[in-house]
């Protein structure tokens, strides 16, 4: 499609990296204060949030000093009959041992929330919602949201319920989210969503996880740090966890299940300039204060453009299941790999295999061969440093009469350009607006055709 126009605003933005230094732990109010001190859209947060069914809370957003350095604060202010200690570090550290059963909800996360006169009404008459993913999937679908943030905000959702379904024994769809159903979750996880779609990045890393030790009390009762949450978010979506002499916690499951679904990739541009940084302060008594710093990152290349070397990885089974495989490869572009596919083949004495081939850059040889070995059956994995010429891409949006959709732009040696549809944008436009996939791609490519 030659000369395909995109609008300049969509373009600018999809060209740069969100960078989440999570340096010294991760909750959702963190990284959803983080974004809004990057630039996100604020009014289109509270205008989502204020569309959803839920009611018991008001947001604040204000200033505050983290370790000397000035940061937003994002709070969701818990009315007395959602109020969850959150931020109480008495009742979520002390008399671990003691014989006291506490029945009040708890987000696992420092990042949390205040409450209006925690300590001056009868708790015993509170009632906490226990939602379903189904019911909290519902709030989410209620609201007015555009279809990047509500597919976000699902990703979320569904990763922190397949960790508590593992945790407990029971089927995704049978998890009743005590912590993560509560009010202010929620309100964490759309904020995030709404924040993160504003900025109109494609390409996100996370930093590793730093996690500190001991117990917390939660609504399961007093869990070992990381909860069990944190580590099944860890194990399925391959996030790094780095240990640190802190007694306490300080990865939530909402902040890892938020990382774990914005996350493109483990490492950095090899080169980058700095547009835009923003800080996000937690509210535990920690020492030093918990933040997560966001950076909008703009990548230059270290090499001649459109040129550059890439590892590629291959390796035959002949005793591994196609599921195993597929879920190898979700694992694999996880992680960060440009490219990964089996197809296949015939080995000696004619048995049927499948020969897996896998792109990374270099610094990540190391990751795709544990995923290889670890997620599949092979006992070895060959390398071969390939060269190729790629064509300069970026991502842009387009508006279809369905909703915006993202388009991969990529321009040919003439000049002119091409535009094609984003998969899991179409998936996501074509699940808001319920019609089929193949109707929801036509639009889109109609819209890219008329420079939409």
């Amino acid at each position: 499609m030659p000369g395909t126009p995109i609008a300049p605003h969509a373009a600018a933005l999809a060209a740069q990296t969100l960078y989440l230094e999570c340096a010294s732990g991760i909750s959702g109010d963190m990284v959803v204060a983080a974004l809004l001190d990057l630039g996100a859209d604020e009014k289109a947060m509270r205008s989502a949030l204020a569309s959803l069914p839920l009611d018991g809370y008001d947001i604040r957003v204000t200033r505050a000093k983290a370790n000397g350095i000035d940061c937003c604060d994002f709070d969701v202010v818990l009315d007395a009959a959602h109020e969850n200690h959150d931020h109480d570090m008495a009742y979520l550290y002390g008399d671990l041992d003691g014989a006291h059963e506490h029945d009040h909800a708890h987000e696992h996360g420092h990042g949390e929330h205040h409450h209006e006169d925690a300590h001056h009404h009868d708790h015993a008459h509170h009632h906490h919602e226990h939602r379903t993913l189904a019911d909290v999937l519902r709030v989410v679908d209620a609201g007015s949201l555009t279809p990047g943030a509500r597919a976000m905000a699902h990703r979320v959702f569904q990763i922190l319920a397949a960790a508590e379904a593992k945790a407990h024994g029971v089927p995704a769809d049978q998890v009743h989210f005590h912590e993560v159903g509560a009010v202010d979750s929620i309100v964490d996880v759309v904020a995030a969503a709404v924040c993160l779609d504003s900025l109109g990045v494609t390409d996100v890393v996370v930093s590793p996880l730093p996690e500190g030790h001991g117990r917390v009390r939660t609504q399961h009762g007093v869990l070992p740090v990381p909860v069990p949450a944190v580590v099944n978010i860890a194990a399925a979506c391959n996030l790094t966890l780095e240990p640190r002499d802190v007694e306490g916690e300080l990865v939530t499951p909402t902040g890892a299940a938020i990382a774990a679904a914005v996350r493109t990739a483990d490492a950095l541009p090899a080169a980058y300039a700095v547009r835009s940084v923003g800080y996000g302060c937690g509210k535990r008594a920690y020492e030093p204060r918990s933040m997560v710093r966001a950076m909008l990152l703009e990548a230059h290349d270290a090499a001649p453009a459109g040129a550059g070397a890439l590892v590629k990885l291959e390796t035959e089974v002949d005793d591994c299941t196609g599921e195993a495989l597929g879920n190898a490869l979700a694992m694999l572009f996880s992680a960060g790999a440009r490219e990964a596919h089996y197809v296949p083949i015939y080995m000696k004495k004619n048995r049927p295999a499948y020969q897996v081939e896998v792109l990374c850059t270099q610094d990540l040889v190391p990751a795709m061969e544990r995923i290889l070995f670890e997620q599949t059956t092979t006992i070895g994995v060959r390398r071969h440093l390939v060269e190729r010429t790629a064509l300069p891409r970026r991502m842009a949006e387009v508006q279809t009469p369905l909703g915006p959709a993202r388009v991969k732009v990529v321009t040919l040696p003439s000049g002119a350009e091409r535009a094609y549809p984003e998969h899991d944008s179409v998936v996501a436009l074509a699940a808001a607006a319920g019609v089929p996939y193949q109707e929801a791609y036509r639009a889109v490519l109609v819209a890219a055709q008329a420079g939409a």
